[in-house]
């Protein structure tokens, strides 16, 4: 793509984010959603291969359904209310309207059918955005008017951890993998958006780090699938040892990054007396425990096949670029001890 275009989409995207992130009146913030469906469409088509059209194809239809019902929902509430602020959605009608349309843009179950379909046809970059920034605008718009909208999102918190972690086992194909990765993530952030947002922000933060690193490590590796993972070990061995951490970290395991913000929406639902639910959660964090612990085992533990498949690359030097890597890399396996000063930072 030429490099001219890249950097007006690009420009695109963040002034779409920005614009709802400053936005008050609802009319802007679907306006800055629109943006950045529209610029990241160029980007996701540019390979001009079948999957990826297929992919921005149904990508551009979902998110032109979402925010068809966000546009009729956020007319609907001056119709009802006299009321244009997002602060000042009150009716139930809208507001579920609006609910679900947010929650339809980045993938909460049970309106998450899309996601994996769609990061499945794209390449590793592409899918990176798809999975990170372009959760951010909904996002915030969530957390704006999550004060009137507690009992729309019930059904997504659990749904989505449980959906995460049982489609994400049979697969394969890392970006479904990551695709049912991001479900459970936004499950566990929805899960206590209720009682503290604080905390959900900070889970949307290690969210972004360690998906991030996911990313960029199969990228390096150029691993679309399982089978790949296990060459890995000839391109960069000291990659391929610190990946495990990496994805026990996405896991929720101890002594990682991944566990802080497990452990703080745990006790901040025991705190409100649902320990059922929290139980539930813990529990479902297994099922996506189990195909984490998968790619590490068939990343370091197997020898490669010897077939055509999996015939063993060059191991030439790597020319990209791995600042980004190695930041995010340590940010992902290494900020668990600053745990009491994020908790000193949350309390009101």
């Amino acid at each position: 793509m030429n490099p001219y275009i890249l950097s007006i989409l690009l420009f695109g995207l963040g002034l779409g984010t920005t614009i709802t992130f400053a936005s008050s009146h609802w009319l802007l913030a679907w306006m800055g959603l629109e943006m950045n469906t529209l610029a990241i469409i160029p980007l996701m088509a540019q390979h001009h291969h079948p999957r990826a059209v297929e992919a921005t194809t149904k990508y551009f239809l979902t998110q032109a359904a979402a925010a068809a019902t966000l546009l009729f929902a956020s007319i609907t509430n001056p119709w009802l209310t006299g009321q244009w602020e997002i602060q000042q959605i009150t009716h139930p009608l809208p507001t579920t309207m609006i609910t679900l349309a947010l929650a339809l843009k980045i993938g909460l179950a049970p309106l998450h059918a899309w996601l994996p379909k769609v990061l499945q046809g794209l390449d590793l970059t592409t899918g990176l955005i798809l999975s990170t920034w372009q959760k951010l605008a909904p996002f915030a718009l969530i957390l704006q008017i999550q004060p009137s909208n507690s009992n729309t999102l019930i059904i997504s918190r659990l749904a989505s951890t449980l959906i995460g972690g049982w489609g994400g086992l049979k697969q394969t194909q890392l970006r479904k993998i990551l695709a049912y990765s991001s479900i459970t993530h936004l499950g566990w952030m929805i899960l206590v958006l209720q009682f503290s947002p604080s905390i959900t922000l900070l889970t949307l933060l290690t969210y972004l780090i360690m998906t991030s690193s996911t990313f960029l490590v199969f990228k390096l590796n150029k691993s679309t699938n399982i089978n790949t993972l296990a060459t890995s070990w000839a391109k960069a061995p000291a990659l391929t040892a610190l990946t495990p951490l990496i994805l026990l970290s996405l896991g929720g395991l101890p002594p990682l990054t991944g566990f802080m913000p497990k452990w703080l929406i745990l006790q901040e639902l025991t705190k409100q007396g649902l320990a059922p639910t929290a139980t539930l959660a813990a529990l479902s964090a297994l099922l996506s425990l189990y195909f984490y612990l998968r790619l590490s085992y068939a990343m370091t533990l197997t020898i490669s096949p010897n077939s055509l498949l999996g015939t063993t690359p060059w191991r030439l030097p790597s020319t990209k670029m791995t600042y980004p890597l190695a930041t995010s890399t340590t940010l992902t396996i290494c900020l668990l001890p600053l745990t009491p000063a994020m908790s000193a930072l949350l309390t009101p």
